[in-house]
């Protein structure tokens, strides 16, 4: 592991971003639809979806990783499961480690290496405890380690199964594989006194064999949903990788690494307004980026309930009764408008993940909800 270096930003600077930042009107990704509410679904609906994008059988996993042939390889609880027919059906669970004892696969993210090898990250379910203690504002338990382990014959056997974070690790959504040949996933560690939330990144330059820490980002804050957390990583075009991490501040929060994953800096707000819940970016085969977030009010809304103190500092909005979705030409630097594709009064519409499943084809899932839609359909051609 790498030596840890620690960025910080302390709570006297957290409350004064809270000023100038939170409570100041800020900048969203383009404007709201003007008419987005005629296409308010009628009361007696639950889930409106945006007819350009269409519903995807709900055999279809939200992770994956394709194979030399084609076939499907899915990761669940110390087994895998192969599809050859796209996901409409899977194959008997085959499983990975039969050994009893710790760090046994629970699902995880998996990604396919240009090299061929399959690496799976994932929480160790038998360590994970979580207590927090609402009069001290901190976790009176917190645990779930972080492992590893990797195929280099297509998921028939399983090698190098090992502990790469001794801690909590919070929820992972993220792991790429950069253009040097780096692998590269954010791991959302429990940060005491006050009880909240950091994030750091794992990198691998050996295909999983081995792994390096990088420093830590921590934004400061107070509860159990505070900090920078939860966050997603790309690749952009000069080689830098961003990262983006779910905040209570009504906005994602950067960060840029010119080595790998093994430093951040350039840590500060976006303009990108979100509410306390993460977002997914990538970058499609055309070179534009896509993101898939939620807003920090649904469209044609100016308010949204916040959360109880246990939370964070500040009384972030938790929408999530609908979710958008913006593209960008020039990585980032500006977006298309953003576009609210799926609402559903009351429902969760969030933890969204991306798949590009073939060259303009983009694949959306957001809880239960499961969508593709053609990148031409969002932009032209």
């Amino acid at each position: 592991m790498g030596t840890r270096i620690r960025t910080t930003v302390t709570n006297k600077v957290f409350a004064s971003i809270l000023a100038t930042i939170v409570l100041a009107p800020g900048l969203s990704i383009g404007q709201q639809n003007p008419a987005a509410k005629s296409d308010q679904p009628a009361s007696d609906r639950k889930l409106w979806v945006d007819p350009r994008f269409k519903e995807l059988p709900e055999t279809t996993p939200r992770s994956f990783v394709i194979l030399r042939d084609g076939t499907l390889l899915t990761v669940g609880a110390n087994a895998t499961r192969i599809s050859r027919d796209g996901g409409k059906s899977w194959s008997e669970p085959r499983v990975m480690v039969a050994e009893e004892g710790p760090g046994r696969p629970s699902g995880g993210l998996a990604i396919r290496t240009r090299d061929g090898a399959i690496v799976v990250v994932y929480g160790d379910a038998k360590t994970m405890k979580w207590k927090w203690d609402e009069a001290r504002g901190e976790a009176t338990e917190a645990r779930m380690d972080v492992w590893s382990i990797r195929s280099l014959d297509e998921g028939k056997t399983w090698i190098d199964q090992q502990k790469i974070y001794d801690g909590h690790g919070g929820t992972m959504l993220s792991i790429i594989q950069t253009a040097s040949g780096h692998i590269v996933l954010p791991i959302q560690p429990y940060l005491p006194n006050p009880g909240r939330w950091g994030t750091f990144t794992i990198v691998s330059a050996d295909n999983g064999k081995t792994w390096q820490k990088s420093n830590l980002i921590d934004l400061g804050g107070a509860g159990h949903h505070d900090g920078g957390i939860e966050s997603t990583l790309v690749e952009l075009k000069d080689g830098r990788l961003w990262l983006l991490l779910r905040t209570s501040l009504n906005r994602l929060w950067e960060a840029y690494s010119s080595n790998h994953g093994l430093y951040w800096g350039a840590i500060g707000p976006t303009k990108i307004e979100a509410s306390s819940a993460p977002a997914c970016i990538t970058r499609l085969a055309s070179g534009r980026l896509v993101l898939v977030w939620n807003r920090v009010f649904a469209e044609g809304e100016n308010s949204y309930p916040g959360r109880p103190p246990a939370y964070s500092i500040y009384p972030a909005s938790w929408q999530r009764e609908e979710i958008s979705i913006a593209l960008s030409n020039d990585d980032g630097k500006s977006w298309t408008k953003a576009l609210a594709f799926a609402r559903e009064k009351g429902g969760r519409l969030i933890y969204p993940k991306i798949i590009e499943r073939e060259p303009g084809l983009i694949w959306i899932f957001a809880n239960t909800l499961r969508v593709g839609v053609r990148e031409t359909d969002l932009v032209g051609r």
